[in-house]
Order: C-alpha cells, then structure tokens, then sequence
C-alpha cells in the first residue's frame, strides 16, 4: 500500500466494478473508483468499536491534499465525538424525512400515506436515534425478526427501510453497494388470493340483479370490475372522458397510464349508464367519484347475500385472470389487459399485436358477463 498523491489518483482507471484505493499512512483515508469513472475521497474510520463511512468529495472538485486536510478533521472528530452528532454524521430520522420529502413524489398519495405509516409505527420506534452511516445487516435482521408476530407489517415496511438505506448510499452517507436490506429474507404468509368459481359468480350476478333498481351504480361498478379485471381505483376514478373508441383509457394506474379493451358486454354496460356528470359514477358531490367506502359497504351486503363472504373485491381481479387462463389466453396478454408492470411479462407482451389484446377482450367477457 502506497501513500495517495494527486499524480496517483489521477492515474485510477475505471474498472467494471467498484473498487478501492487506501492511503498507507492516514489510516482509514482513500479514494473509491466506480465504473462510471467518478473518483470520490472517503474516510472509513473505527472508534471504540464504533464504524464510520464518511464520503468527503468527488476528485473532480478538490485536490488530494484537500481532501486528506478534510479526512484529518473527520478522523479527528470522530474520535472525540459525543452522542450528539457531527456535521455531516446524519441521524437516521432525519435522513428518512429527507428522503420523504424527495422520494416521495415518485409514490400515488396512498402509497406515500401507507409508506409513512409504516416509517412511524414499525421503522423509527427501532432505528430512531441512530446513525445511519452505522446500520449493518445485523440490525437489519435483528429488527426484521422483532416484527415476527406481524409478518405482513414487516414484509411491507421492509422495502421502506431499504429505500431510505439506499438513498443514503446515493447522497454519500453510506459507501455505495452497502444497503443491509438486500436479500433480507421474508416471512412466508399462506396467500390471500381468492378466485370466484363459475357458480359463484352465477350467484353474484343474481344478486346484482336484484339491486339493479335501488343500487344501480354500486351494481354497475362490480360488473365493470368483473368484466375488465381492473382495480377498484381504477373504475371508480373513471370520467367519461376517459371512455371513447370501446376503450378506456386511464389517466392514472398502480402501473401508470393504461388503456383497457372493452368486450362488447362492457361496452354496453357503460352506454346504457346515464350522462348526469363528468364522473362516470359520481359520489354525492358534484364532479367527485364514489367514495371507496359506499362501493365497500355495499360489496360487503352483495357477498353475504351470494354466500361468498369471504371474497373481496380485487378478488374478482383475480377471478378475470384465472378464467382467461383457463381458457386458454396467453400469459403475456393477459398481462396488457390486467396492466401489470412485472419486468417478468412487460417483454414478453409488448410482442403482441392490439388485435390480440382486442379478442382477449371478447373471448373472456361471455364467461364472466352475467346479464351485463
């Protein structure tokens, strides 16, 4: 090991993986290669037990006897540091705020809600008060095993804790490649998948029928999701505008924007609807939908009556998908018509032409049309 000067610094080549290049007398003080070419200064320091990754600049900026004065002071502080902590030692809530703030205008507003939620009650209550350049996959599996007795909590607040982990990589709090969260192990959980047999769905569509008079929206709702697979979001969110050229074509989506092929009974379900606002199913204020708690409210009433109580409504998602296998559809377009994002099926569907997708549409709505 040789001591850094800016000639050998300079001379560090990009190789295809990250690499490292330590100084042989400031012990703790180097320089990080990374494929893309960029050269970053770094202190990786150890106190009383205590590890500290410090990023302390590009070389594109500063000169190496700036960054080993920079280093000198870190490793300096460090070691005479108190609970409180140093400038640039970021506390783990107040990172995870920041990445709240920034990241989250990638997530729906649910999805941000849901996410802090999880941040609150499962996340900050273990990981509050510490550093977050100090958090090691030993913690990571030490609080992932505290959440046992609430497995679907700690598989979906997991992802939470890995986001923030990883921009902390992104803005130099922790050395890039280093999130404890990967690969981290799940709880196994019997799925909730539920899939409504031809006789069930029979049953459903009587049912319907008997609210056709009292409830004819709430019951043009459920034969909307059944006939098409979509989310429940997804129909209820629905403006006319939306509806043209026997498609729908959603502005917004779990997957982003989507259009949805129409069989023929959906089509006719929503031409026989009446025109009475810009939603297709308003809620009791002008220009605003459904509230999801009317449709659920009523579901919970149709169920029971058809005897499947245990069914939700994303289960009729599930049913749509499992009838169009077993007759036979593609895989892949049955993915474009459910508008599923997986990498997995993306690929392979994007291959297929819009007739297909078109006659998907036509095959499965007989099966599941009822009177629709």
């Amino acid at each position: 090991m040789q001591r850094l000067s800016q000639r050998r610094v300079d001379g560090l080549k990009p190789k295809k993986t990250t690499y490292e290049t330590r100084d042989a007398e400031l012990k703790g003080f180097g320089v990080r290669v990374l494929p893309s070419g960029t050269r970053r200064y770094f202190v990786h320091h150890q106190h009383e037990g205590r590890r500290a990754w410090k990023t302390i600049g590009d070389a594109e900026n500063m000169t190496e006897p700036e960054a080993r004065r920079h280093a000198v002071s870190i490793i300096a502080a460090l070691g005479n540091r108190g609970k409180e902590p140093e400038p640039g030692d970021v506390l783990f809530e107040d990172f995870a705020e920041e990445v709240f703030r920034r990241y989250g205008r990638n997530w729906k507003p649910r999805t941000l809600a849901v996410s802090r939620s999880y941040l609150r009650n499962q996340i900050l209550p273990y990981f509050g008060g510490r550093r977050i350049s100090e958090i090691t996959r030993e913690d990571v599996q030490s609080w992932f095993s505290s959440l046992h007795a609430t497995p679907v909590a700690a598989d979906r607040s997991a992802p939470v804790l890995s986001v923030i982990l990883r921009e902390a990589e992104v803005h130099g709090h922790r050395p890039e490649g280093s999130n404890p969260c990967v690969n981290i192990r799940r709880y196994r959980r019997r799925g909730r998948e539920r899939f409504l047999s031809r006789e069930e769905l029979v049953r459903l569509a009587a049912v319907l029928a008997e609210h056709e008079a009292d409830a004819p929206d709430k019951a043009a709702i459920i034969r909307l999701l059944i006939l098409t697979g979509c989310r429940k979001g997804e129909v209820l969110d629905l403006e006319w505008r939306d509806y043209r050229e026997g498609k729908l074509y959603l502005r917004d989506s779990k997957t982003g924007p989507r259009t949805v092929w129409l069989s023929a009974p959906a089509r006719k379900l929503l031409d026989g609807l009446p025109q009475r606002d810009a939603c297709i199913f308003p809620g009791r204020r002008r220009g605003t939908p459904m509230p999801a708690s009317t449709l659920d409210e009523f579901w919970r009433c149709v169920r029971r009556k058809a005897g499947i109580g245990d069914a939700r409504l994303h289960d009729l998602r599930h049913s749509w998908a499992s009838i169009a296998l077993s007759h036979g559809e593609p895989v892949p377009v049955i993915g474009r018509l459910l508008g599923h994002n997986d990498p997995s099926t993306t690929l392979k569907y994007t291959h297929f032409s819009e007739r297909q997708v078109h006659e998907a549409a036509e095959t499965i709505a007989p099966i599941l049309g009822g009177r629709a």
